[in-house]
């Protein structure tokens, strides 16, 4: 509508003034509503022309988007493990800080559990205690098999030595016997020495397995009853929390609330979703302006931070059916990160609020370098950055026509 009235100030005005100043035709006479059209053809063609121009020219070098805001994370308060609550340290609305209780479940269970996995370590560290009195007793073992032997060598060699020099005291059988008996120390001895290694090898290898072993079980215990107490992963306000002790909570069925974090936007940065026919138009850098439901009458500039380089729409999922385009009705929107100029002029505006954005082609530093365009070509590009000025001036109007489309026309 503006941009008709715009246009038709410069051809149908023009045109009803050379009519009647110049050619002496007088309305309710020579124009009436029957000839109108006929009188004024010439202007009313010009306007719609014009108007279908202007209207085309700042859409489409000045995009706007109608669905903007500042998209916010939540975390959902889950437990990790099924159970009953048995207390609840917060109430709806509260604010918590990183790593505060919000509510624990009933450890029972997990308690005795942890109590015998401790046990177990216990038990283990007992046997550590048992098996370096086995290696004690093994030493002594093979100090006392040595003595034997040592003694049964002695026997053996004195005997020897008297047959050798010919005395008619000694035995042969004495000497296989004393033979025998050495034999027999010696398999003592290594009989004990086997037990002390194996003493040994308890000690330094099976014993501390089994006390890594019950570790870990204690660990793994202790996990477990960790789990029955759920914290705040971050600082944050948590919401739609109505749970009461004795509830059953299930980490896939139920959920018990939610956390909104304190640091839920990213400086201020919103997302705008443009047209497609805008992709060729919208850069980086590019100068916007914003107006949101939640601070009326207040047009904040913005500026062009990233361009998402896919349409969501286009995102395919693997299924047992193959995706048929046609079944796309909807365009995806190109989606725009923007941010305010100015730090600080969007505080204030609550994270997912609705707004409206429109971004403003400016060819300022290429009509610099005037030497490298045609007249034609420089004509146009102020054309461009001038019509911008009627996409502003319906952003304000828009502005000032929100809380009355809000508050009157549609009746909240």
């Amino acid at each position: 509508m503006f941009e008709l009235i715009l246009c038709s100030m410069v051809t149908i005005l023009p045109d009803f003034l050379y009519r009647r100043f110049a050619q002496g035709k007088r309305w309710g006479r020579e124009i009436t509503l029957f000839t109108m059209w006929y009188e004024l053809r010439y202007g009313i063609t010009l306007c719609l022309l014009l108007t279908i121009s202007l209207i085309t020219l700042v859409f489409f070098y000045h995009p706007s988007a109608k669905a903007v805001t500042s998209y916010f994370r939540t975390v959902t308060i889950l437990p990790e493990t099924p159970g009953r609550v048995a207390e609840v340290a917060v109430r709806n609305n509260q604010l918590v800080a990183a790593g505060d209780l919000i509510f624990r479940l009933d450890d029972t269970s997990q308690r005795a559990a942890v109590e015998t996995a401790r046990r177990r370590v216990a038990e283990v560290e007992a046997s550590l205690s048992v098996a370096g009195s086995d290696l004690a007793a093994a030493e002594a073992g093979i100090a006392q098999a040595e003595a034997s032997l040592k003694q049964a060598q002695e026997d053996l060699a004195r005997n020897l030595e008297l047959r050798d020099r010919g005395s008619s005291a000694v035995r042969e059988t004495e000497i296989e016997r004393l033979e025998n008996l050495v034999a027999s120390r010696e398999g003592q001895r290594s009989a004990a020495i086997a037990q002390r290694d194996a003493v040994r090898e308890n000690i330094e290898v099976l014993i501390p397995a089994q006390k890594a072993s019950a570790e870990a079980q204690l660990a793994q215990a202790e996990a477990e009853l960790g789990k029955t107490e759920v914290r705040a992963g971050t600082d944050g306000r948590v919401e739609q929390f109505g749970l009461q002790v004795g509830d059953y909570i299930n980490p896939i069925l139920r959920p018990a609330g939610i956390l909104v974090p304190s640091s839920f936007t990213e400086g201020n940065r919103y997302v705008a979703g443009f047209d497609q026919i805008g992709a060729g138009v919208i850069h980086v850098g590019m100068y916007a302006e914003m107006s949101c439901l939640a601070r009326p009458f207040t047009v904040i500039p913005m500026v062009v931070t990233g361009i998402q380089d896919v349409i969501p729409t286009g995102q395919v999922r693997p299924s047992d059916r193959l995706v048929d385009p046609g079944e796309l009705m909807r365009p995806g929107t190109l989606t725009v990160y923007l941010e305010p100029v100015y730090p600080g002029q969007a505080d204030g505006i609550p994270a997912g609020a609705t707004c409206l954005a429109n971004a403003y082609t400016n060819n300022h530093a290429l009509l610099e370098k005037g030497e490298e365009l045609s007249t034609g070509r420089r004509v146009f590009l102020h054309v461009v950055d001038t019509v911008g000025l009627v996409h502003a001036i319906l952003l304000r109007i828009q502005t000032l026509l929100m809380p009355v489309q809000t508050l009157v026309l549609r009746g909240h």
